[in-house]
């Protein structure tokens, strides 16, 4: 697999992607995610394609305090050989080169799977409290 930078044609794809491996709902745009991502960091928006497919993404993020982790997905085709792994190494590689101490992401309580992957992958759960509140509806 090949790890690049999101392109703008690539947006339809990625979207199926979300589709496919359950990341969308009806609350968030994917559309208007892509493009709030695209006004920062850019460059760490990332695809992972094998023979120009794109079978795998993860948008990165960092605060100046703490590095985020949003849509990481692997198409269920590709799923279980290492692909989200690799995502994640690159990912780990761009926040720590740029100075990032820690990072942080959300899992819905309900998505074992990815629970269980992280949790491989050397993550621990933080005694925390998740608390949201939209200031622009998708909608």
């Amino acid at each position: 697999m090949q790890i690049r930078p999101f392109h703008k044609e690539d947006q339809a794809a990625v979207i199926q992607l979300w589709e496919e491996c359950g990341l969308t709902r009806p609350w968030n745009s994917p559309d208007k995610d892509i493009a709030r991502k695209l006004t920062t960091q850019p460059e760490w928006f990332l695809v992972g394609t094998i023979d120009d497919r794109i079978v795998a993404t993860l948008m990165a993020g960092y605060d100046g305090h703490r590095g985020w982790i949003n849509y990481l997905g692997v198409d269920p085709d590709h799923q279980r050989q290492g692909l989200a792994k690799m995502m994640m190494e690159e990912a780990e590689r761009l926040l720590l080169d740029f100075g990032c101490p820690k990072i942080n992401l959300l899992i819905r309580g309900d998505n074992v799977e990815a629970i269980e992957f992280y949790k491989q992958i050397g993550f621990t759960e933080d005694a925390v409290v998740n608390f949201g509140k939209r200031l622009i509806p998708d909608e």
